[in-house]
């Protein structure tokens, strides 16, 4: 029985001895945790200081380009052979349709040439407008076609139909025009064809 109340002291010193040793391990952690969280949150305010400032330094930069003026379009307009102006879109709108047959089509390498007379809808029926102009467009401008795709309807590209196009006035086109004057697409006016 003595054995086994030195063992029960031993063991309470042992305790004791282990709380000691802990609590002032476990006090430095905590203030370790501690500093870390003041490192992290002062890396992320000079983090965020900086990109604020990367911010305004590239917003300063982008007004100042502005200010010169816009840069020239990445694909170079094309050109026409007449003193056609392409028609711009009104506020708020995106793009602005020409009316025309589109015919004489000749690939050129990457590109199309495609000759436009412009026409109106008079009552549902094209009516020419007078106006003859020339566009050069990449081969993979896209055409919406219904009756040139064999009357379903399909996106293709203008490339793919320079033989049906290479004839005189037949297919009738909405031409869509951007705000820079570029063609982005060409949808056929199956509605006015003949």
């Amino acid at each position: 029985m003595a054995d086994e109340s030195r063992l029960g002291e031993h063991l309470a010193d042992l305790a004791e001895s282990g709380r000691r040793h802990t609590d002032p391990l476990a006090a430095e952690r905590i203030r370790a945790r501690g500093e870390r969280r003041l490192r992290r949150k002062r890396a992320a305010l000079a983090s965020g200081g900086a990109l604020l400032a990367a911010a305004v330094a590239l917003g300063g930069v982008s007004l100042v380009r502005a200010a010169r003026g816009p840069e020239p379009p990445a694909s170079v307009p094309a050109p026409t052979t007449s003193r056609f102006v392409p028609p711009t879109p009104a506020p708020g709108e995106e793009y602005v349709s020409e009316l025309g047959y589109v015919y004489g089509a000749v690939a050129k390498g990457d590109t199309v040439q495609v000759t436009v007379e412009r026409l109106r809808s008079v009552r549902g029926t094209p009516a020419p407008d007078g106006g003859v102009h020339t566009l050069t467009l990449p081969r993979r401008t896209l055409v919406e076609a219904r009756r040139l795709a064999g009357g379903g309807p399909a996106d293709l590209h203008l490339g793919d139909l320079v033989d049906r196009l290479a004839p005189g006035p037949r297919w009738v086109f909405a031409i869509d025009y951007d705000s820079e004057g570029r063609v982005q697409s060409l949808r056929e006016a199956y509605w006015l064809a003949e």
